[in-house]
C-alpha cells in the first residue's frame, strides 16, 4: 500500500523464492523519492529499505518428482501473510522467482504465473541459472563487498539442485556459471539410510564413483561421503582452473568460468552454506539425512575441499536467504526522456537488464562487440531469458563519431540475438538516445525493431517496462523494477 511520509513515498514489496528444497518469503518496505531537480523529468529512486518480515523456511511441496503442488505453495504464502499481519491489498509489488531443480518441473511456469496474482505488479521469472547466480551474489552481500573492498569476489550459492556461481567486481557481475551439484539430488528417508530418489545429475556422480546405487537401496556413510567429495571437487575445480575433469564438464549447465581475473575473495550462500561454515562432522547416515537429503554432508565436503586447496572462505551476510533477499524487493522509477522508438514495438514488460560495460563504454568497435556478445550470452544461453535490455552510461564523449562507433559495436555484438527477430532495447544514462537510436537503425535497417531511451538509471538485474510514447512521441513512461540486494535491515541500492 503506497503511503507518503514527509514528502517521501513508501511501498510494500514481497519476494517469494520457490527453490529445489525450500520455499521462503520476504516482506520489505521501500522508501522512494523523486531525486530530480524541480523542473526536470521525475526520477524516483530507492533511498531506504527495511525488511519487515522473513518467513519460516518451508520444504517446497511436490505432488511427485515432476510436479510442484501449487495449492500447497499458495497455502504457504497465505499462512505467511497472516503471520506478518498483512493482506494482499496492502502489497504494492514483488517478485516470484522459481530456482534450481524446481525450474525444470513440468508445471513450473504455471506455478509462478499463478503466484504472480497474489498482489501488485509482480516481476515473474523462472530464474535461469545465470540470473540466479547474480541474484544470490547480490543477496548474499558478495556484490556489495566487491564494491566496498575493491576485491573481485566470487559467490557460490549451493542449493538443493544447483551450485550457482557469480563473480563480482566493483559491485557488478563479470562472470557466471552453474553446476548441477546440490544437496537434494539424492533424497533419503529422513533420519534413515534408505535412498528415496536419485536425480539424473547425481546418477552421473554415482557412475563416476563406481557405485551401483538405486532408489530403495540402503546406503553407507562411506558411499555418501564419496559422492559428496566428488561433488565438492567439481565445485572447487570450476572456480580454480580451466582444466576441468570429464565429470565437471558433464555437470556444467553453462560455459565454464572465464577466470581471466583474480579471484580475491570467496563466499558461499544457499541452503548448504550453513554446514560449510559450521564444525559439522558426520558420524552416521542418520546425522546426514535429517532433512531427507545429503545437504549437510555436501557442506562438510565443500569445507574440507576448500581447505585442502587453500581457499579461504569469507562468510556472507546472508546464506540460505540470499536469493530471496536478492530477488525479493523491487521498486519503480518513472519516466525517462528519450527517444528513438517505434510505437508498434511498445509496450514492453519485464525485460531483464544487463550491463555489458562495467568499466565504461570502450572506444573500439571490436571490444564493444566482444563485451556485448558475452553479456547477452550469459543471460540467454540457457533459454530462460528471451529478451534483454542493454544498459550503459553512453560514450565518454558523446560525439557523433563516438556514437557511430558504439552503434556499430552494439549491432555486431547483438548479431545472433537480432537474427531471432528480437527488438534491440538500449537504455542510456546520457542524453543521446535519439542520435544513437537513429545510428542503430541505419546499421540494422529501417525495418528493425529498435527502442533506445535515455536519462534512465538502471542496473544489472533490474527489470524494465516501457510504455507507449506520450506528448507527441517526445517521452515514454519507463518503469524500472529495481531488485534491492544488500542484506542489512536498511540501506540503499
Amino acid at each position: 500500500m503506497v503511503s507518503s511520509i514527509s514528502g517521501h513515498q513508501t511501498i510494500i514489496s514481497v519476494g517469494l523464492d520457490i527453490g529445489t528444497t525450500t520455499t521462503q518469503l520476504v516482506i520489505s518496505r521501500l522508501t522512494i523519492k523523486n531525486v530530480a531537480p524541480g523542473s526536470a523529468v521525475p526520477r524516483m529512486e530507492i533511498i531506504d529499505k527495511e525488511i519487515l518480515y522473513r518467513s519460516d523456511i518451508h520444504f517446497t511441496p511436490l505432488k511427485d518428482h515432476d510436479l510442484i503442488d501449487a495449492v500447497a505453495v499458495a497455502r504457504i504464502v497465505a499462512t505467511e501473510y497472516r503471520a506478518a499481519g498483512l493482506t494482499a491489498d496492502e502489497v504494492d509489488t514483488g517478485a516470484v522467482i522459481i530456482t534450481g531443480e524446481m525450474a525444470k518441473k513440468d508445471n513450473a511456469r504455471n506455478i509462478i504465473l499463478s503466484m504472480a496474482g497474489l498482489a501488485g505488479d509482480f516481476v515473474v521469472a523462472t530464474a535461469g541459472v545465470n540470473l540466479e547466480a547474480i541474484l544470490a551474489g547480490k543477496g548474499s552481500g558478495a556484490a556489495r563487498y566487491s564494491k566496498e573492498k575493491h576485491r573481485v569476489t566470487l559467490n557460490i550459492d549451493i542449493g538443493g539442485g544447483t551450485s550457482n556461481i557469480g563473480v563480482f567486481r566493483e559491485g557488478r557481475a563479470i562472470d557466471t556459471a552453474c553446476l548441477n551439484v546440490g544437496g537434494r539430488l539424492i533424497e533419503l528417508e529422513r533420519g534413515g539410510d534408505k535412498i528415496v530418489f536419485i536425480a539424473e545429475p547425481a546418477q552421473e556422480v554415482l557412475n563416476q564413483a563406481g557405485l551401483p546405487l538405486a532408489a530403495g537401496d540402503r546406503v553407507s556413510l562411506t558411499d555418501l561421503k564419496t559422492v559428496a567429495q566428488l561433488m565438492a571437487e567439481c565445485i572447487v575445480e570450476l572456480i580454480s582452473t580451466g582444466n576441468l575433469s570429464g565429470l565437471t564438464r558433464e555437470l556444467l549447465m553453462t560455459p565454464p568460468l572465464k577466470l581471466d581475473y583474480p579471484v580475491e575473495k570467496v563466499m558461499i550462500s544457499g541452503g548448504v552454506a550453513d554446514y560449510v561454515y559450521s564444525d559439522f562432522n558426520p558420524m552416521s547416515v542418520a546425522e546426514v539425512s535429517g532433512y531427507g537429503d545429503t545437504g549437510p554432508l555436501l557442506g562438510w565436503a565443500v569445507r574440507k575441499q576448500m581447505k585442502a586447496k587453500g581457499v579461504e572462505l569469507l562468510k556472507p551476510g546472508e546464506t540460505i536467504r540470499a536469493t530471496v533477499i536478492g530477488a525479493g524487493t523491487h521498486s519503480v522509477t518513472l519516466s525517462g526522456s528519450t527517444i528513438s522508438v517505434k510505437e508498434e514495438n511498445l509496450p514492453m514488460r519485464n525485460v531483464p537488464v544487463i550491463s555489458p560495460f562495467p568499466g565504461g563504454v570502450p572506444g573500439d568497435v571490436e571490444e564493444i562487440k566482444t563485451l556485448i556478445e558475452r553479456a547477452i550470452e550469459q543471460v540467454t544461453a540457457d533459454g530462460s531469458v528471451d529478451q534483454v535490455a542493454l544498459a550503459m552510461e553512453g560514450p565518454q564523449e558523446p560525439t557523433f563519431e563516438a556514437i557511430r562507433t558504439l552503434a556499430k559495436g552494439i549491432v555486431r555484438g547483438s548479431k545472433s540475438y537480432l537474427e531471432e527477430d528480437k527488438p534491440l532495447v538500449v537504455v542510456l544514462r546520457k542524453d543521446c538516445a535519439k542520435v544513437l537510436g537513429q545510428s542503430l537503425q541505419v546499421e540494422i535497417g529501417k525495418e528493425a525493431q529498435v527502442v533506445c531511451i535515455d536519462q534512465v538509471r538502471v542496473d544489472e538485474g533490474d527489470y524494465i517496462d516501457i510504455g507507449k510514447p506520450m506528448f507527441g512521441g517526445r517521452v515514454v513512461p519507463v518503469v524500472v523494477k529495481t531488485l534491492v540486494f544488500n542484506s542489512s535491515g536498511i540501506g540503499s541500492k
